[in-house]
């Protein structure tokens, strides 16, 4: 239970992650950051800046699938020992996602996406077929 404990863990602090380094961006593109309307200066950025938000986004979605799908499995009663392995199959896949997404290569982030989400309905099928 530690190690998707843990991965969990990870996976609430990879949004923060990218809105640090949206920041960098901000600041390198603008010259400073602007902490009164942050977003709208986010919203502004381009490049590596902008798939940086963009990314970031796209973890609080995944971070909601991937709760869900642990929740479920709870409910259902399966023990998260047994899913260790996928939980830390999806964090590293998370992790080369934002990788990919900020570095501009778009076929390979969306293969990283589709294994990520497979994971999550897998887990989705385990919950469901206890």
């Amino acid at each position: 239970m530690t190690t998707v404990i843990s991965c969990l863990l990870v996976l609430c602090i990879l949004p923060i992650a990218c809105a640090w380094i949206a920041g960098y961006f901000r600041h390198k593109q603008f010259g400073a950051v602007d902490n009164k309307e942050p977003r709208v200066q986010s919203a502004q950025l381009t490049g590596a800046g902008a798939r940086a938000v963009a990314a970031q986004a796209n973890c609080w979605e995944a971070l909601a699938l991937f709760s869900a799908a642990l929740l479920a499995l709870v409910i259902a009663g399966v023990a998260l020992e047994s899913i260790a392995s996928l939980a830390i199959a999806f964090t590293l896949l998370r992790l080369v996602y934002i990788a990919l997404y900020i570095a501009d290569r778009d076929a390979l982030r969306s293969l990283v996406f589709i294994g990520g989400f497979g994971i999550c309905m897998y887990l989705f099928y385990l919950a469901l077929s206890n």
